[in-house]
């Protein structure tokens, strides 16, 4: 793992220690602390100045391919290949919970930037959780595809881009998928090259950057042209709701 000085473009520091490939990265938003994660089936925690590792996180029996930090308990969360999301105790580097929810491998996690929550996404499905003890709360259902990257921004809107380009856009609180879209392919590239891999929002919450399989970094944004009528909402929510 590299730490870059932007202004030079020179590499400043780098951390040693990754048996594997490393998958995913994520900065403590308060303590100079780097996550990083990867093929080794653990998540590394180092102290950034120093270089030094700071704790090994193990338990995962698989590559863990994301991880997301936050301020409070538990601030560690990794999603793994072995279809577990794991809640991490930082001060005593272990385990505090593992949710075994999803059946097939969790790719993608996402905090929400007011609320105490999180989401994952597997292949099969995305959940909605609640922190501190990781209390499930709902299913988004109807992406059928290979869920490889989520975006949440304050005003509530998860969106989920997957493996065969396929975006969707739901509401946080109730679960619907109000929009259902997919990117546009790059001219001259193949078929198969239309997935999105990573994508986040930019700080203000109203656009959001996709990297996709066919070389781009897509930046979308709100269509202002967009009404009531254009773009109607078809909302029935059901009084029972599945748990699991």
């Amino acid at each position: 793992v590299k730490c870059w000085d932007l202004e030079t473009n020179k590499v400043v520091r780098q951390y040693h220690g990754h048996l594997s490939g490393v998958y995913a990265l994520s900065l403590h938003p308060v303590l100079d602390l780097l996550v990083t994660a990867g093929r080794d089936s653990v998540a590394r925690v180092w102290d950034i100045r120093t270089k030094q590792q700071v704790h090994v996180l193990m338990g995962h029996r698989s590559t863990v391919s994301a991880v997301e930090c936050q301020e409070a308990d538990p601030q560690v969360i990794t999603g793994s290949m072995d279809s577990t999301v794991r809640l991490w105790d930082l001060a005593a580097g272990k385990t505090m919970s593992t949710l075994t929810h999803h059946k097939k491998s969790v790719r993608a996690l996402a905090l929400h930037p007011t609320e105490f929550g999180f989401a994952s996404a597997s292949a099969d499905g995305i959940k909605q959780w609640r922190c501190p003890k990781g209390d499930f709360v709902q299913n988004f259902e109807g992406h059928a595809a290979i869920v490889n990257s989520l975006s949440l921004n304050s005003d509530g809107v998860l969106v989920s881009g997957g493996d065969d380009g396929s975006m969707r856009f739901w509401d946080w609180k109730s679960g619907h998928c109000f929009q259902d879209t997919a990117t546009v392919a790059q001219p001259g590239s193949l078929d198969s090259e239309n997935g999105i891999f990573c994508s986040t929002f930019d700080r203000t919450g109203f656009r959001l950057i996709t990297g996709e399989a066919d070389k781009t970094i897509k930046i979308w944004k709100e269509d202002e042209e967009a009404t009531e009528e254009s773009h109607p909402i078809d909302f029935r929510p059901s009084l029972s709701r599945r748990r699991f």
